[in-house]
């Protein structure tokens, strides 16, 4: 764990790139003060900027959304955030020269665990809501490309992802997605 100025931790995951995130925040009686993030600070606790787009979800309890990437050269690093709920957030390495080819990570993601999760572009990401609902945020280090847009199965055998909900719901795309072994890769 690399302990930064402003209460920021980073914290080198499994898979190489993949980094846990944590910040403190300053409260009193009128709410709190935290800061998400500051390029210079998260560029030393090895999270590469800049970041160039912005989004945020929405999702019911038992949603799951994944496992989505793009393709180069619009791979996406995303810096993924909870910012109401709780997430179960998965990071899939699709580096085919990675010695962790096909491995995964998962980490909760919760508004009240203030922690944040970066997934380095090679990587196909999806979390599963386990509140009630949740809100994410994600910051990405590519705009979003559709027509380079890929996913694959939630549920890949090969990967063994342990999903801590029972019967997740997903998008019908995100039902069709192919398997690993048959899924368009470009990465290295």
């Amino acid at each position: 764990m690399l302990k930064g100025p402003l209460g920021l931790a980073f914290t080198p995951l499994e898979l190489p790139g993949v980094v846990e995130i944590q910040h403190d925040q300053i409260g009193d009686e009128r709410g709190f003060f935290a800061m998400h993030y500051r390029q210079d600070l998260y560029e030393a606790g090895g999270v590469p900027g800049p970041f160039v787009q912005w989004s945020l979800s929405r999702s019911g309890a038992g949603i799951l959304r994944g496992l989505h990437y793009q393709l180069d050269p619009e791979a996406q690093g995303k810096l993924v955030r909870c910012a109401r709920g709780e997430i179960f957030d998965v990071a899939v390495d699709l580096r085919r020269s990675s010695p962790t080819f096909g491995r995964w990570v998962g980490r909760t993601l919760s508004e009240s665990n203030r922690r944040l999760l970066y997934i380095p572009p090679g990587f196909a990401h999806g979390f599963c809501v386990v509140s009630d609902g949740a809100d994410v945020e994600y910051r990405q280090s590519r705009y979003y490309a559709p027509e380079r847009e890929r996913g694959i199965r939630w549920d890949d055998p090969a990967i063994g992802i342990a999903w801590p909900v029972a019967a997740p719901r997903l998008a019908p795309r995100d039902l069709a997605f192919p398997l690993l072994a048959a899924a368009e890769i470009n990465y290295p």
